[in-house]
């Protein structure tokens, strides 16, 4: 379990994100917030790289990059609606409901990936729904 100690951290600091947009957008644009993010974020991934000795333009024009151009759109589009939701609703709301983006992930890598609909994942997203929709506050 390599990974886990990546997730946590991942987990962490992902968990700081939403408070600290929420306030910021009070004062400062979404679209200025995320760009400002944006380029902090650039830079520790071109550290990142620098460190790890990693030429991203050799994997640029890959055919596979294709689809990373592709989820780059669709990132972008999600974070930057995440940043105006946070910026007019209350993180204890929107934070639940944005993370149902776990769920149609897991819903399309069973319809698309071939993965597995196991009787215990199907649980699981029925809990999460169900999870979403009491921790949003919904009566």
């Amino acid at each position: 379990m390599e990974y886990l100690p990546w997730v946590i951290v991942a987990l962490v600091s992902y968990g700081m994100l939403a408070p600290l947009t929420s306030k910021v957008t009070q004062e400062i644009p979404p679209g200025v917030s995320l760009f400002l993010a944006t380029v902090v974020f650039l830079v520790l991934t071109l550290a990142v790289m620098f460190v790890s000795g990693t030429n991203p333009l050799s994997y640029a024009l890959l055919p596979s990059a294709g689809y990373i151009y592709v989820g780059g759109v669709f990132l972008g589009i999600g974070i930057l609606s995440y940043y105006y939701a946070l910026q007019v609703g209350p993180v204890s709301v929107v934070v639940p409901i944005y993370g149902m983006f776990i769920i149609g992930s897991s819903v399309i890598g069973i319809l698309f990936l071939d993965e597995a609909l196991t009787l215990t994942r199907a649980g699981g997203i029925t809990a999460a729904i169900l999870a979403v929709y009491l921790s949003s506050g919904a009566e």
